[in-house]
């Protein structure tokens, strides 16, 4: 066997290792409209606060209500094409969707970010506000970071903006809004045209 034939049956060992072991079928398309969805969600709680008359929120008012729901309903949103997209592009690349690949990449995404979620609740049911947008930032990072060795490997630059984002937050959190719309909506649509432009097309 030549040199050339051992090159060959070392990278397709390799590409089976790698398919075996991460999952390649995020898509990019899930990324941009997660981040529209943030920017639309951004938008209407803004509107909620600016027509409330005042610029805070009280933890049982109606208009924090309104927009929990809003939060709510963009996270589901975004979840749903994201399996929805991704399903479609696991089957352009005869993939399954539910793998050993993906079950470890959810397994590494949900525990950071069920984590930060749980903290970030006892601090607002303790009326500590001023650093939401900053732990949502920072756990949510934190989660893609340690995702990103079961996927593609450049999430880890999405998960390193959001956390460094998040900190910035933290030194001016009277523009927690503003940080959360950059990282969620626009960093999102960013991200998520570079994955669709360089692996999905």
């Amino acid at each position: 066997m030549s040199t050339e034939d051992y090159l060959k049956d070392i990278t397709e060992i390799k590409d089976m290792m790698n398919k075996s072991s991460r999952f390649f079928s995020l898509s990019g398309l899930s990324g941009i409209m997660a981040g529209i969805y943030a920017l639309i969600g951004a938008a209407i709680a803004y509107y909620l606060v600016s027509i409330s008359g005042r610029d805070y929120l009280i933890l049982d008012g109606k208009i924090f209500s309104y927009i929990l729901l809003d939060l709510i309903v963009v996270a589901t949103l975004s979840i749903v094409t994201a399996i929805f997209l991704s399903t479609r592009k696991a089957r352009k690349n005869s993939e399954t969707l539910w793998n050993s690949a993906s079950q470890r990449l959810i397994t590494a995404f949900l525990i950071p970010l069920l984590t930060g979620g749980t903290y970030i609740l006892i601090k607002i049911s303790s009326h500590h506000y001023g650093l939401t947008g900053s732990l949502m930032l920072i756990f949510y990072g934190l989660a893609l970071v340690n995702a990103s060795k079961y996927t593609i490997g450049n999430v880890k630059y999405l998960g390193y903006t959001e956390i460094v984002l998040g900190l910035i937050c933290a030194i001016y959190p009277g523009y927690g809004f503003w940080f959360w719309v950059l990282g969620f909506g626009v960093m999102h649509i960013v991200y998520g045209s570079l994955i669709y432009f360089n692996h999905d097309r």
